[in-house]
């Protein structure tokens, strides 16, 4: 194996690009190119993510749930987190204020537009 991308389908795509050029992704690609997008990837350092609308499968998958993402919890290894943390806390959901785990990580975690969960991690 070589690289695990996470693909989140979400209700609405460009409000879902909103709120990750937010927290610093920017686009890489996109399907169509121009237009009604259904689906985008994005990165921001090494880390990358895809976006995908529900419409854009179909019944092709019946499998994927419609509800919100609740059950899925990203983790997110940065550099400077007290920094990362202080310039979007006002712009976001935070779920879990700054922390300085057990394992020696400090985290926080916040909520996306479509529920999932988000960790940000600084080993210090």
């Amino acid at each position: 194996m070589e690289s695990l991308t996470a693909n989140l389908f979400v209700k609405d795509i460009n409000k879902s690009v909103e709120f990750y050029k937010l927290l610093g992704f920017e686009i890489i690609m996109t399907v169509p190119e121009t237009g009604d997008l259904v689906w985008v990837m994005m990165k921001s350092g090494d880390v990358m993510i895809m976006l995908q609308s529900f419409v854009s499968l179909g019944e092709e998958l019946p499998e994927i749930k419609r509800g919100g993402g609740g059950s899925l919890l990203l983790y997110i290894k940065t550099k400077d987190i007290r920094g990362y943390f202080d310039s979007i806390k006002d712009k976001v959901t935070v779920v879990k204020g700054l922390e300085k785990t057990f394992y020696g990580a400090t985290e926080f975690t916040i909520k996306d537009c479509d529920d999932f969960l988000l960790t940000f991690a600084e080993d210090e």
